[in-house]
């Protein structure tokens, strides 16, 4: 199973495989030929009230990370989770986000859920 993390506005490599977008709101200045997004399942991104919460100023990541996964214990995100951990089987998964530091954003817990 491979999971990777990539930024959205990176160029898309062929190595990607199914390119994810797991970000609830479109990038900005990033047209959809450009982007190449395989599959975008909102429902599978942080609430507006979390990221809101977290993005509000100093908040753990920590805290973040375990209010995320509980959002994704949800029947549909689960049901989305099992989608991408399925897709993540046959090959490689690409998630894409516009966060600057996805190592520390909801892609990360994602990636890290998907390889378990």
């Amino acid at each position: 199973m491979s999971v990777r993390v990539r930024r959205v506005h990176e160029p898309p490599e062929p190595d990607d495989g199914v390119r994810i977008l797991v970000d609830r709101l479109w990038p900005r200045g990033l047209t959809k030929d450009a982007a190449r997004v395989d599959e975008w399942p909102k429902g599978l991104t942080p609430s507006t009230g979390l990221r809101r919460w977290y993005h509000a100023g100093d908040r753990p990541y920590e805290e973040f990370r375990e209010r995320y996964e509980a959002e994704l214990a949800a029947p549909e995100a689960a049901g989305l989770l099992d989608h991408v951990r399925e897709l993540a089987g046959k090959g490689t998964v690409t998630l894409l986000t516009a966060s600057r530091n996805p190592e520390t954003g909801h892609a990360r817990v994602l990636a890290r859920l998907l390889e378990e």
